[in-house]
């Protein structure tokens, strides 16, 4: 009997990943456990292994699509064994008739039981909800189950009102907005599904130019007459591309920034590290401030938590993701339970992490499940800067340089200072600005009165 090879999911909040490339070809000979194709997340490059011996057959989808968690990519059969029709046939249709179900008054009436966020998605769609499966309770279709239902493979999507343009809630806000039609614009998403940075790329090119201006001589070219060199985002520089972009335009940012006198931390670090010698690796700042973030964190859960499907929910375990930067982009690993650990095991899982992160070689479960991001560029002489809120979670800290400066002191005297200053991004619709504000305001008590407890 032919064995399913799905779309495996690598975290909580994942919906798909993208097919880099197939390692097997359709008919080579696997074993169970041998890799068989290559996907990328906005988080990490991953091989899908074969569930079981045979033959690869049925391969449904090329290189480059991004397909949903869960749904099937390929089989593997026993040898002389053929995919049954079933596996064949167009879920959603009747192969043998080729037609798809009419579409007959409302298509997400009440008969369908489905979650309010599918019925709004399934209108905007134009689909008819009785043509697509649910995996909720008692079959209750989900949004990811529509989700699903849109990037299924050409042919397979039945009942798409005719003349509907399929696209994603924020493209046709923006297409509203922009007064564009949806129509005439060329969808990137699966299944040609229109994306909002489609539109957006519509509206740039009916931006006005700028005035005409007298004719010149051509400009002279670059020595040699080079051009410039056409960088192609792919992988996971692509992913994060998109990911970003959406955050950006769907999620209102409102972002607070203060600064911290870091003497105390730094002075506390400094000890902590003297105090071991050299029996075990040295505690960075970035490691202290993960360790201040996860008590405020304690502190305020609302702050610790992911805003899906129009609600906030709020995450039971404190996981404190860090940002390292490589060469093609960006990965988040994450230190898990971070405020139920001391000073030491956080500064040698930041070391770890980090290490592994910039040789290539961190596992799914390092970089799954944040409920809070750090990035610093303090390394890099950086005084302040706004970081991006990576969805679904709720907020993002960014820190600057330590740097020393001079400010007033308690008697209004001038007095140099350690300075570092922090940014917090937060997501308006889950958090609002009073809530941000308090936990910054402990997070500054935190590390200005960091000592010993840490340990």
């Amino acid at each position: 009997m032919a064995k399913t090879v799905i779309m495996p999911r690598f975290g909580m909040t994942q919906e798909d990943a993208t097919i880099v490339r197939w390692i097997k070809n359709e008919g080579d000979r696997v074993e169970a456990g041998d890799p068989i194709c290559e996907v990328t997340t906005d988080k990490i490059n991953m091989e899908v292994e074969a569930s079981a011996d045979g033959f690869l057959a049925g391969i449904r989808y090329p290189e480059g699509a991004t397909v949903p968690v869960t749904e099937v990519i390929a089989y593997i059969v026993a040898a002389g064994e053929s995919l049954p029709a079933s596996r064949l046939a167009p879920p959603a249709a009747d192969a043998s008739s080729g037609s798809a179900p009419g579409i007959a008054g409302d298509r997400t009436g009440p008969q369908v039981s489905a979650t309010p966020v599918a019925r709004r998605m399934a209108n905007a769609e134009g689909i008819d909800l009785a043509a697509v499966a649910g995996s909720g309770q008692e079959g209750r279709i989900t949004r990811q189950d529509v989700d699903r239902y849109l990037a299924s493979p050409p042919g397979q999507i039945a009942s798409v009102e005719p003349g509907k343009v399929r696209a994603t809630p924020a493209a046709r806000r923006l297409a509203r907005e922009s007064q564009v039609d949806l129509g005439q614009v060329p969808g990137s998403g699966p299944q040609g599904r229109v994306q909002g940075w489609d539109v957006r790329a519509v509206v740039e090119k009916m931006a006005p130019g700028p005035a005409p201006v007298p004719q010149q001589p051509p400009a002279a070219q670059p020595s040699g007459g080079t051009q410039p060199e056409a960088i192609k985002l792919e992988g996971m520089r692509r992913t994060i591309a998109h990911r970003m972009q959406a955050s950006w335009q769907q999620i209102p940012h409102i972002t607070f920034t203060l600064d911290i006198d870091m003497t105390r931390a730094m002075a506390m670090r400094q000890q902590f590290n003297a105090r071991f010698g050299g029996e075990k690796p040295s505690v960075s700042m970035t490691a202290v401030v993960v360790k201040a973030c996860a008590a405020a964190l304690r502190l305020h859960p609302l702050v610790n938590s992911y805003f899906r499907d129009d609600r906030v929910l709020v995450m039971p375990d404190i996981n404190v993701g860090v940002a390292v930067a490589l060469e093609d982009g960006l990965i988040v690993p994450v230190v898990r339970n971070a405020d139920a650990k001391g000073l030491y095991q956080i500064g040698q899982e930041v070391n770890d992490l980090a290490r592994r992160a910039r040789e290539g070689s961190l596992r799914s479960d390092d970089v799954v499940d944040g409920t809070f991001t750090l990035s610093n560029l303090g390394m890099f002489g950086i005084d302040h800067f706004t970081a991006i809120i990576n969805p679904p979670q709720v907020a993002i800290l960014a820190t600057g340089r330590i740097a020393r400066r001079c400010v007033p002191d308690e008697t209004d005297r001038p007095a140099m200072r350690s300075l570092m200053t922090v940014t917090l991004s937060v997501d308006h619709r889950a958090v609002d600005g009073a809530g941000a504000a308090r936990f910054l305001a402990d997070l500054k008590t935190i590390l200005e009165t960091a000592g010993a407890q840490w340990g």
